[in-house]
C-alpha cells in the first residue's frame, strides 16, 4: 500500500510536539494574522503617507531663498532686500572645525548611519508611549533636512514617520557631503540668519573662515534654539552648551585637550548688532526700487521664482552715488535754512525703557540719521543742568542745558525743559558735549534724471527715510505752479504761435456759467504790462499771458499735451494752465527731460536690468546686450549704439524751442540765481497759490533736476516764498558740485530749426547787429520752425548796429549767419 506523501513529509521533518497540537494551529493562525496586518499596515501607510510624500529628487535642484542685491550705476553695492539673511556656500568652503562642531552637537554618527538614529527612535517611542510626551529631538541631520525642506515643522508621529521615510530616501539619492551642505546652508540660527555663514556675520560680524574654534562651537549650539542661547540674555546657558560641544569634539578626536581648554576659556564675544556690509545710500531711491520689483515679481517664493525676498536677484540700478549725496545734502540744507529759527518741534519718538535697557530700546526703533555729524540718541537721564544721551553703539554723551535753549515751537518754554527720559532726539557734537538739533517740519522732494536715457540718477524724498518713509519725490501729489508753463506753451507752439508771437499781458476773464459767473486771472505781482513776446511771458512767468495763450490754443489740446508728457490727466479748465492740477516732482522732471531730449522720452526708470541668481537677464523684457560696448580698444568699426527704447512724444523742433526759450529764464528771468554757474542751462521756477509749494526744474544737457519744498499738510510758506528764492537756491547748491568738471555742452537743435537774430523786446528780425554775451542784450538768437520766422521789414528796426573798428583793417566779406553756425560747431 502506497504511503501518504504528507505522512512521509512529516516523518522526514518532524514537527515539535507543541506545534502538532492545538497550540501549533493557533500559532500558525496568529502568524498569518500578523502577516496580514503587516500587509494591510503597509498598504495604509503607502496610501496615506508614502504616496503623498514629495519627491526627493527636487533636493538635487534645491535653491534656498536668497536676498535680492542692488547695485548702483557703477556696480557698487547699495542695498539688499531679505527676510532671511543667507550666504550660500559649497561643502568644500566650510571650515573643517565647523563641520566637526555641528556633528558633535547634532549628529556625531552622521557619516555612519543611513539617515536614521535607531536608538534615538526607540527612546522617542518610549517617551511617547510610557511618559505621554510629544516626540522631540532624536532627529539626525538627514531627518532635519527632510523636515526643513520637504515635510514641515508639525509636532506629531505622522510627521516623524514621513521624516524617517524621506531621510532613508535622501540617503539613497544624495551623498553625505551634499546632505550636510544643504543643512549648513538652510538651518535657521536666529537674528534673521539662515545658514552658518550668515550667522557668522550676524553674531560676530566676521566671515565664517575668520572665526576661531570657540566661535564655531557657539554657532553649532544654535540649531537647538537660538533664543535659548542668546549671548547676552542667556550667557551662562550658552557658555555651558558651547563648552559641552567642545568637550564632545575632544571625545570624538577632532580637537586636542589643549585646544578644547583654550577655547572653553574664551568668552562668547558676540556683537550686539552687526555693521552694515556697505554704506547705505539713497534710502528713498532703493525703497522705490523695492516697490517696483515687488510689483513686477512679488515678495515671496509663493509669488514665483524671482520674488524679491527669496529669488536671489541681482539688480543694477541707475543710482549715481555722488549725485545722490549732493541732492540729499542740498535738499536737507534748504529745508533747514527755511526752518531755522522756528523752534524745536519735539522729539523724533518716545521709547520708555526699564532696568537701564536704553540701548535695546533705541535699536528697536531703527531710527538713525546720516546728515553731516548729526546723531540720533535717547535721553537716558536728566538733571537740572544736563541730560545724558545714549547712542546705538552703547556710548553715552552729555547734553548741557545751554545746548538745548531753542524755544519749543508754539510755546514759551525751552527745549531742555521739555526733554524727558526716553525721548529720542537729534544731537550734534558741540564743545565738549552735544547740542540739540531740530528736524525740520517742512519737507520736499528732489529728482535727478538723465534726459538722453530717462534713467533716474538720484532721488531724495524728504529729510531722512528712516524718519519719514513717505517718498515725496514719487508719492506726494502737489500743484506744480508755473513749472507747468513750458508744457502749456509747447502746445501753443504746435498751434500757430512762435517764440516771437505777441501776447497781451492784460486782464483776462472767462464766463463759467450762471452758477460760477466770471473767472478773472491775475499775475503773481498783480496787474498786466501790455503786449510782449511769448518768450518774455515765460521768462517773467506772466500768468495772464499764459492763460491767454492756452485759451487761444484750446484747453483740450493743452491738457492732452500734459497727459501725453506724463504730467497728469486733467479736465480742460484754464486754471490747469497755471499748475492747478496735482502731479509729482518725478513726473515733472521727466516731462522736462522730454523737452531737453528733442521730444523723445518714456517712463523714467530706476532699474537698468535685473538678473536671476544664475545671471540671466529677466528685466527688461527682450533685453539685448550691446555687442562691443565693453571692448578695451577700438576695433576700427563704428561705435556700437544700443537701440533706443524711447518714443517721440512731441515734435522735436517744438521741444527745442521751449528749451531755448527757458534758457532765458536762467539768463534774465525768474531763475537768474543760476546764471553765475556759467554754463548752458534751462529751467523754470514755480510758485503755487498760498504759496504752499515752491519749485524749480531744469539743468544742463548731461542731466536735469527738479525740486519742490512744502509742508506735508499744505499751508502757506509766507508771502515772500517763491521758486526763485527758495527752490532754485537748493538746485544751485546741487548743481555747483554736480556739474563741476563736466563739459559745458550746448543744447542740440534738431534738423530744420532756423536760428534768426531778433529784437528781444519786439520779436522783429534784426540786420546789422549781433547777439553778445550780455544777458540783457537787445539782440538775441531765436529758434524758429521753417517758414515761421518773422519776415524782413523795410523800415528801420531801431536797433543800433555795432560800431565799425577805428583802426584800418583789410576789407572782409560781410558776416553771415552761417559763420556763427560754424563757430558754434554746427550744433544749431
Amino acid at each position: 500500500m502506497a504511503s501518504d506523501p504528507s505522512t512521509v513529509a512529516r516523518s522526514r521533518f518532524p514537527l515539535p510536539a507543541w506545534a502538532r497540537g492545538r497550540w501549533g494551529r493557533r500559532f500558525g493562525l496568529a502568524l498569518a494574522a500578523l502577516l496580514a496586518l503587516a500587509v494591510i499596515g503597509y498598504a495604509v501607510v503607502w496610501v496615506t503617507v508614502i504616496r503623498t510624500l514629495p519627491s526627493v529628487d527636487q533636493l538635487r535642484a534645491y535653491e534656498p531663498p536668497l536676498p535680492t542685491n542692488v547695485r548702483g550705476v557703477d556696480g557698487t553695492p547699495i542695498q539688499s532686500y531679505a527676510r532671511e539673511r543667507r550666504v550660500e556656500l559649497s561643502f568644500a568652503e566650510y571650515p573643517q572645525n565647523m563641520v566637526h562642531a555641528i556633528l558633535s552637537a547634532e549628529d556625531k554618527t552622521f557619516f555612519e548611519h543611513h539617515g536614521l538614529d535607531y536608538p534615538g527612535l526607540v527612546r522617542a517611542a518610549y517617551q511617547g508611549i510610557v511618559k505621554g510626551s510629544t516626540p522631540r529631538g532624536t532627529s539626525t541631520i538627514t531627518q532635519q533636512v527632510a523636515k526643513n525642506l520637504l515635510v514641515g515643522n508639525e509636532v506629531s508621529y505622522g510627521r516623524k514617520l514621513k521624516e524617517a521615510i524621506l531621510a532613508w530616501k535622501i540617503e539613497d539619492t544624495l551623498t553625505k557631503p551634499q546632505i550636510l551642505e544643504l543643512y549648513l546652508n538652510q538651518i535657521g540660527l536666529g537674528r534673521n540668519a539662515f545658514g552658518v555663514e550668515a550667522a557668522a556675520h550676524a553674531y560676530f560680524d566676521k566671515e565664517l573662515e575668520q572665526l576661531d574654534l570657540a566661535q564655531l562651537a557657539y554657532l553649532a549650539i544654535l540649531p537647538k534654539g537660538p533664543s535659548n542661547y542668546d549671548p547676552f540674555r542667556h550667557t551662562e546657558r550658552a557658555l555651558e552648551r558651547r563648552n559641552w560641544v567642545l568637550g564632545e569634539m575632544e571625545k570624538n578626536g577632532w580637537v586636542t585637550a589643549s585646544q578644547r581648554a583654550e577655547a572653553q576659556a574664551e568668552p562668547i564675544g558676540a556683537v550686539l548688532r552687526r555693521k552694515p556690509k556697505f554704506e547705505a545710500r539713497g534710502g528713498y531711491f532703493v525703497e522705490e526700487v523695492r516697490r517696483q520689483l515687488v510689483g513686477k515679481f512679488g515678495e515671496t517664493a509663493r509669488d514665483g521664482p524671482y520674488s524679491v525676498y527669496s529669488g536671489g536677484l541681482w539688480v543694477r540700478s541707475s543710482l549715481d552715488g555722488r549725485l545722490q549725496d549732493l541732492a540729499a545734502e542740498a535738499l536737507r540744507d534748504g529745508l533747514l535754512r527755511y526752518d531755522r529759527g522756528r523752534g524745536w518741534a519735539g522729539p523724533i519718538d518716545k521709547k520708555p525703557f526699564e532696568d537701564g535697557r536704553w540701548q535695546q530700546a533705541l535699536l528697536n526703533t531703527n531710527i538713525g540719521l546720516d546728515y553731516r555729524d548729526w546723531r540720533a540718541g535717547i535721553v537716558v537721564d536728566k538733571s537740572a543742568e544736563e541730560a545724558t544721551i545714549g547712542f546705538a553703539n552703547g556710548q553715552t554723551g552729555t547734553l548741557p542745558r545751554s545746548g538745548a535753549q531753542m524755544p519749543v515751537r508754539g510755546t514759551n518754554g525751552t527745549a531742555f525743559a521739555a526733554l524727558k527720559t526716553g525721548d529720542i532726539i537729534a544731537v550734534a557734537p558741540e564743545g565738549s558735549g552735544f547740542g540739540l538739533r531740530a528736524i525740520p517740519k517742512i519737507s520736499g522732494g528732489f529728482v535727478v534724471e538723465e534726459p538722453s536715457t530717462g534713467r533716474v540718477l538720484a532721488m531724495q524724498g524728504g529729510f531722512d527715510n528712516r524718519l519719514q518713509a513717505f517718498n515725496r519725490a514719487t508719492q506726494a501729489m502737489r500743484q506744480p505752479g508755473s513749472t507747468i508753463k513750458p508744457i502749456v506753451y509747447s502746445a501753443a507752439l504746435d498751434n500757430g504761435f512762435t517764440p516771437a508771437s505777441i501776447i497781451v499781458d492784460g486782464p483776462f476773464c472767462v464766463y463759467q456759467g450762471a452758477r460760477l459767473g466770471n473767472k478773472c486771472f491775475r499775475n503773481f505781482t498783480g496787474g498786466g504790462s501790455g503786449p510782449h513776446t511769448l518768450r518774455w511771458g515765460i521768462e517773467q512767468s506772466r500768468n495772464l499771458m499764459t492763460v491767454r495763450a492756452a485759451a487761444t490754443t484750446g484747453m483740450p489740446k493743452v491738457v492732452e499735451r500734459m497727459k501725453r508728457m506724463g504730467v497728469g490727466d486733467y479736465p480742460a479748465y484754464l486754471s490747469f494752465a497755471l499748475g492747478a492740477g496735482e502731479t509729482t516732482v518725478s513726473r515733472m522732471v521727466n516731462a522736462y527731460a522730454i523737452l531737453e531730449n528733442n521730444g523723445r522720452g518714456n517712463t523714467p526708470t530706476l532699474i537698468d536690468f535685473v538678473q536671476d541668481r544664475h545671471g540671466k537677464v529677466i528685466m527688461p523684457e527682450n533685453w539685448r546686450a550691446c555687442d562691443g560696448c565693453n571692448a578695451r580698444d577700438w576695433d576700427g568699426k563704428a561705435m556700437p549704439r544700443p537701440a533706443s527704447r524711447m518714443r517721440q512724444v512731441i515734435d522735436p523742433m517744438t521741444a527745442y524751442q521751449m528749451v531755448h526759450i527757458t534758457e532765458g529764464v536762467v539768463q534774465r528771468g525768474t531763475a537768474t540765481i543760476l546764471r553765475d554757474l556759467d554754463r548752458p542751462m534751462f529751467g523754470k521756477t514755480g510758485t503755487n497759490s498760498g504759496p504752499t509749494d515752491v519749485w524749480f526744474i531744469g539743468g544742463a544737457p548731461q542731466f536735469i533736476g527738479g525740486v519742490y519744498i512744502g509742508y506735508d499738510s499744505p499751508r502757506s510758506l509766507g508771502g515772500y516764498a517763491q521758486g526763485g528764492t527758495l527752490a532754485a537756491p537748493i538746485f544751485k547748491q546741487f548743481a555747483a558740485k554736480a556739474y563741476d568738471g563736466l563739459d559745458k555742452l550746448p543744447f542740440r537743435a534738431p534738423a530744420g530749426i532756423r536760428m534768426v537774430r531778433i529784437d528781444r523786446a519786439s520779436g522783429r528780425p534784426v540786420f546789422g547787429a549781433w547777439p553778445t554775451s550780455d544777458p540783457k542784450a537787445p539782440v538775441i538768437w531765436e529758434a524758429f520752425k521753417p517758414e515761421s520766422e518773422p519776415r524782413r521789414a523795410a523800415r528801420h528796426t531801431g536797433i543800433v548796429p555795432t560800431a565799425a573798428p577805428t583802426t584800418a583793417a583789410p576789407r572782409a566779406r560781410p558776416t553771415q549767419d552761417s559763420d556763427f553756425l560754424q563757430r558754434e560747431g554746427g550744433i544749431y
